[in-house]
């Protein structure tokens, strides 16, 4: 059962997607500043148990990610989403540092999945957007390793793995690939809005979609559970 905090972050993420799908910017920016520190106050709760330093580096990776949703509610400035994307490749970094002292280690064949799939975004981005395709392909290498890093069998020997997954079962470590990949989608989704989505409408839902995702992934990810030794 959810704590009191996880809780509050769920109706927080839950009227930040409202908010961007209906337009309404004041929404966003009263309840999706709320959302990390709401996960880090769970962990700060529930996590006394964890490793000083990992508590440290989870709880550093999700201000780092505060400070990427701020800079986030206004997706289509350029600079803005650059300087997000520093902010979230921080985050990332911490992540993988964190899953690699649990002995997580890149799996050839998980690798190069997550490696096709940035190679490709890359691709498109150059092509599309060349203005910001630099950094965020750079931001995109640190998406990947986590991912990649998440995604070990290694971290949830219990679990099956299908296609490179690991399934969830009762372990909160075997729902971190599953959160490493809704992060993925949230943020292929970003770039996909910003190439494709001509619409007002269009980029509401799609923010939406973006947001809700991100939203999913964080849960997941940030669970004090899954980063116990």
């Amino acid at each position: 059962m959810a704590g009191p905090f996880r809780a509050a972050f769920a109706g927080a993420a839950a009227v930040t997607v409202f908010g961007a799908v209906t337009g309404r910017d004041k929404l966003q920016w009263l309840a999706k500043p709320l959302m990390m520190p709401l996960l880090a106050a769970d962990v700060a709760v529930n996590g006394s148990d964890l490793d000083p330093a990992d508590r440290a580096v989870l709880l550093g990776s999700l201000a780092a990610a505060t400070v990427g949703d701020v800079l986030l509610i206004e997706p289509d400035n350029d600079r803005r989403l650059i300087a997000g994307a520093s902010s979230f490749a921080v985050m990332q970094t911490g992540y993988s540092w964190l899953w690699w002292r649990r002995g997580a280690r890149p799996r050839p064949a998980i690798a190069g999945q997550r490696l096709a799939a940035w190679l490709g975004a890359a691709a498109l981005m150059r092509a599309k957007a060349p203005a910001v395709a630099l950094p965020l392909t750079a931001y995109g290498a640190t998406l990947g390793s986590a991912a990649t890093l998440a995604s070990d069998p290694g971290l949830a020997a219990d679990a099956k793995n299908i296609a490179g997954l690991n399934i969830p079962n009762s372990d909160p470590r075997s729902r971190l690939g599953v959160g490493a990949l809704l992060f993925t989608l949230s943020d292929g989704l970003i770039v996909l809005r910003k190439i494709f989505a001509r619409t007002e409408r269009s980029r509401r839902v799609t923010e939406g979609v973006i947001l809700g995702t991100y939203a999913a992934a964080q849960y997941l990810l940030a669970d004090p559970r899954a980063h116990r030794r």
